[in-house]
């Protein structure tokens, strides 16, 4: 894209951008949930392109958001050891073309200088221009919860809010929200509790809204996510898209993969 274009851009040009990891997951379809140890006899088996960042963007995608990801890809179906974006290589991308970039918590001191570059732009652009950022803190690490103070959105998963002690969505919000930035809004999911999200004008929540039968709850939490930066993007409330993201995630755990969100 050249810089000409790239200038005369329009915010609803502009894309979400997902940075974080993809791979491959393996999923074995069962009768029922194993018992340890045991054999179980598996019905069918399909490969999935998988990770956090990219689920979110292909459930982004399917909503009809214009959106990018940025991560490490294999040549073939299966790699190991592939490096995390660092900030030198988020260096190179031109800020310009996104309107909001969403972090999956994993390599969390290189994310922060990266979240430092956006503020920077910025500072630099009007405020109409400015670049909203969100990061998900998923995985009980200590490095990650750095993330906290980064981030207008941020995405604290059940189990990091029980390492912590709460016991529920609105504890979590409540008893984490001191660890936010100003201003910024902190949101938890907790399964079929629904989910709850605090910000400076107050504590928000959603009930959960399973399908009649559940059949798949991988990517739940990044269908979550994505469909809740989708409703944010389009300039819907806190609670509409709470809502909205309970909505999306529970229907997402009604079939297999994703193809069904868009109904």
């Amino acid at each position: 894209m050249s810089a000409a274009r790239t200038s005369k851009m329009t915010e609803k040009e502009k894309q979400i951008l997902c940075v974080g990891l993809v791979c491959l997951d393996i999923i074995n379809v069962v009768d029922k949930f194993p018992v340890e140890d045991s054999d179980t006899r598996c019905l069918s088996q399909r490969w999935q392109r998988g990770g956090n960042a990219s689920n979110t963007c292909t459930v982004l995608s399917m909503l009809g958001a214009s959106c990018g990801f940025m991560g490490s890809l294999a040549p073939g179906h299966v790699s190991e050891n592939l490096p995390d974006v660092n900030s030198e290589d988020f260096r190179k991308i031109d800020l310009s073309l996104y309107k909001w970039i969403h972090w999956e918590g994993r390599n969390a001191s290189e994310q922060v200088a990266m979240i430092q570059q956006v503020e920077q732009y910025n500072a630099t652009v009007p405020a109409k221009h400015r670049i909203t950022t969100s990061v998900e803190i998923e995985k009980t690490r200590e490095e990650l919860y750095q993330l906290f103070g980064h981030g207008d959105v941020v995405f604290v998963s059940k189990d990091v809010a029980g390492h912590f002690g709460f016991n529920s969505a609105s504890e979590a919000v409540k008893g984490l929200y001191n660890r936010v930035k100003p201003g910024a809004y902190l949101i938890c999911a907790w399964a079929e509790k629904g989910a709850d999200a605090m910000g400076p004008d107050g504590v928000f929540h959603s009930d959960a809204f399973p399908p009649e039968k559940l059949v798949d709850t991988l990517g739940a939490g990044d269908t979550f996510i994505a469909a809740i930066l989708f409703s944010l993007c389009n300039g819907k409330s806190i609670q509409e898209s709470l809502t909205f993201g309970c909505q999306i995630a529970g229907r997402k755990c009604g079939f297999q993969g994703y193809d069904g969100i868009v109904q």
